[in-house]
């Protein structure tokens, strides 16, 4: 199409034809990514490059944590989390393209806005919107609320787990979002530390495993799909195992734990195509992982082939000055980050300005940069941002806790509770037995089912255990609720007391016990587990087993149901009690689940994806060390652990006969094997079958034993099913004594079940 220039209107001899200006080349979605690629890096100024390497949180963020701060301050105006800009200082860096990317925005209808000023920009570079969408997009009212990443864990169900993951992508994608800051695959060994319910537990097979399973969720086929986000891979490396349990404390683990335990699930999210990192808090062998360019540059990029962006954490780049001491000044901070492997600087108005003076000064070239700008904009046009960075109103209301997403949610915490004691079957209620249930403890009709990283929610999408055993339980049962509150450090006796006399007129009281992790307030008191929220000690608080006391003196049953995010220390309770659910944080419809598994709606399956000890004296009892670890007993109490990895009870019984595996294995060989398992009992059930592998003579200690194949298998009464498995020959390999990856030829036991047999891999 030609167009008249206003010239022909001021006369002939000032008419000419113009044809309209061609979009440059980045513009064009046919062209391969790495072109448009080259073409708008060479287009960009150094303060463009610099902005798109600088995330923020939202303008609305910026208002309302200014207006908290001073209520009567111009929210426009007013610094919140930024010194020197507010909200309407960083719209207007948006508008001149020198912000990259933007996280937690729950603002609503602020991201159309803020990518409507991205697009006014000289180049019109859209934004990348991140999010803590860790177990759903939790940090949004009104979203589906899945059960917790170890609450998944107890699933061992990798299908169940990158559904979730999918169907997060799809509410987050709805609501604006492109970047989740998940899976964490740290591997937890420390449950002091509070961020382990955010990880998949404590061994490294299920990590890789059900880690890779979302970043496929979240990441589908293609990230050109409307329907998917960018995956990031947290923490590198090994923050679940501080030296004293507390979040951003030192690791000091050897290069051959590191590789084999802690490393692999990084290695395997990476084999799965997650398109980006986030480095960790502390520091690994005395090097903030922030500036460690041995983890960053040569183990991730060099060795483990990683092609996606680093992104730092909440403002650890500035923590190299103020906690690691390792900087002089924030200058300094960047330099040493930026040429460690760091793309992305989460947050703040600081980092772009200093990058700018580095190059200026020759200290960082403008080619180290184009690296990492290069990385971001890579995902900007596989998400398809340059094409479509808005989200349609519409969409969200389609999307959000839509009927199959809350029954999937329901699905995974039926999956994911674990039954720990059932002594003389108190489980399942009997409404024969049971017409009056007493229901009490301070997380009885609690919020604390939704878990860490979740913002307020609407009370009517909620489940409590409350509302999930009036909805489910049978006719003829009588609930009576004797409400403590939800405090759950302290509980008023005369509380306690009133329960206690409502107590002696019931058949039996299911006591609803463990902590809470809610970051809002108005439930109760402050959170007890979740992020920066370590503890010392892992016994219940002391009211709480007081209140299990005063019950249990009663004479009548007592069930404890455990909402928790870590394992708690809970010998007295596990030697005295009857029975006890440990339902972990079930999302918001786990109250439906925890009842449906306490009146035998549902059988329960899951397993322990980490260890329960005895207590904070007895930590270190992950089930795959070493052999000389409980060569010696403690002087005073038991050794071992109070449940073990892998621990679970089922409403019905299971046998495992004929594991059948080769005798001999040439070297590079998978070993594939057979196991029968049939259910015993009279109820239908699922038996989750967990292999684990030993190698007998190795040339270093490994574990006494590992585990390296797992099926969930659903058996009707006296059905029998042959279970198949592989194993493959690299699972088999340790790190030598010259730290080479080789499988040593030699004897291996394998057990399933109660079965054991031996293999032999051959020189």
């Amino acid at each position: 199409m030609r167009f008249i220039s206003l010239a022909c209107l001021l006369g002939p001899a000032l008419c000419f034809a113009i044809e309209p200006a061609a979009p440059p080349p980045y513009r064009d979605a046919s062209l391969p990514i790495e072109m448009r690629i080259d073409d708008l890096l060479a287009r960009m100024t150094l303060e463009e490059k610099a902005g798109q390497m600088s995330q923020f949180v939202g303008p609305g963020d910026l208002r309302k944590h200014a207006k908290r701060l001073t209520p009567q301050a111009d929210p426009g105006t007013a610094s919140g989390f930024y010194k020197d800009v507010g909200a309407a200082e960083l719209s207007r860096m948006i508008q001149a393209g020198l912000v990259g990317s933007l996280l937690n925005v729950s603002v609503e209808g602020e991201i159309n806005e803020v990518q409507a000023l991205a697009r006014q920009s000289r180049l019109g570079i859209p934004l990348l919107i991140g999010a803590d969408a860790i177990h759903g997009n939790g940090l949004v009212g009104g979203m589906t609320i899945y059960p917790t990443p170890l609450t998944l864990a107890a699933t061992f169900n990798d299908a169940l787990v990158e559904q979730v993951a999918r169907q997060t992508a799809a509410e987050m994608r709805a609501h604006g979002s492109h970047w989740t800051f998940s899976p964490n695959v740290d591997v937890a060994r420390d449950p002091r530390w509070g961020r382990t319910g955010e990880t998949f537990g404590e061994d490294t097979y299920l990590v890789s495993r059900l880690g890779a399973a979302m970043v496929r969720g979240y990441q589908g086929k293609s990230l050109a799909d409307p329907g998917s986000v960018l995956s990031c891979l947290k923490h590198l490396i090994a923050g679940s195992v501080p030296v004293n349990g507390l979040n951003f404390a030192p690791t000091d683990i050897s290069e051959r734990t590191l590789r084999s335990v802690y490393l692999p699930p990084y290695l395997a999210g990476i084999a799965a195509g997650a398109g980006s990192l986030m480095a960790a808090h502390q520091d690994l062998d005395g090097v903030p992982c922030h500036a460690n360019a041995w983890l960053l540059e040569d183990l991730m990029r060099g060795e483990a082939g990683f092609r996606g962006f680093v992104v730092s954490d909440w403002t650890d780049v500035s923590r190299l000055v103020t906690v690691h001491r390792v900087a002089a000044d924030f200058k300094e901070a960047v330099f040493q980050s930026v040429t460690a492997g760091l793309d992305l600087h989460m947050h703040g108005p600081d980092f772009a300005p200093a990058l700018i003076a580095l190059v200026r000064e020759g200290r960082l070239s403008e080619a180290r940069l184009d690296a990492s700008v290069r990385r971001l904009l890579r995902a900007k046009f596989q998400l398809g941002l340059f094409e479509n960075s808005h989200t349609d109103p519409a969409l969200l209301a389609q999307v959000v806790r839509r009927a199959d997403h809350r029954q999937l949610a329901l699905e995974a915490a039926r999956q994911g509770i674990v039954l720990l004691k059932n002594s003389a079957g108190l489980l399942p209620l009997d409404p024969a037995r049971h017409a009056r249930v007493l229901v009490t403890g301070p997380l009885a009709d609690s919020t604390a089912v939704l878990g860490d990283w979740v913002y307020p929610q609407p009370r009517g999408h909620i489940l409590t255990v409350l509302d999930g055993l009036r909805a489910v339980a049978p006719k003829g049962v009588e609930l009576v609720f004797a409400d403590l509150g939800n405090t759950v450090r302290t509980t008023p006796p005369e509380k306690i007391a009133a329960a206690v006399a409502q107590a002696r007129e019931a058949d039996v009281i299911v006591a609803v016990v463990g902590e809470k992790a809610t970051r809002f307030p108005g439930d109760g008191d402050a959170k007890t587990s979740g992020e920066n929220t370590d503890r010392s000690d892992l016994e219940l608080f002391p009211d709480q087993l007081a209140l299990l006391h005063a019950l249990l003196a009663t004479g009548k049953p007592v069930v404890a149901v455990l909402i928790n995010s870590r394992p708690l220390a809970i010998e007295w309770v596990a030697e005295t009690l009857p029975a006890i659910v440990q339902a972990w944080e079930p999302g918001a419809e786990g109250g439906q689940a925890v009842a449906e598994v306490l009146f035998g709606a549902v059988n329960p399956s899951g397993r322990l994806p980490i260890t329960m000890s005895r207590g904070a004296g007895h930590l270190g009892a992950f089930y795959n060390h070493k052999p000389g670890q409980y060569f010696k007993k403690y002087a005073l109490g038991e050794t071992g652990p109070l449940f073990p990895f892998g621990h679970g009870l089922s409403y019905t019984t299971f046998a495992y006969t004929n594991l059948c595996a080769p005798a001999r294995l040439a070297p590079g060989q998978p070993v594939g094997f057979s196991v029968d398992v049939t259910n015993t009992g009279a109820r239908a059930g699922d038996e989750i079958v967990l292999a684990y592998v030993n190698d007998v003579v190795a040339s270093v200690t490994v574990p006494v034993r590992e585990l390296k194949a797992y099926q969930r298998v659903s058996l009707a009464p006296g059905e029998t099913k042959t279970v198949t498995l592989t194993i493959d020959a690299g699972q088999l390999a340790l790190f030598n004594r010259r730290m080479e990856r080789v499988v040593e030829p030699g004897d291996f036991d394998l057990f399933v079940g109660d079965q054991r047999t031996r293999f032999t891999v051959t020189p």
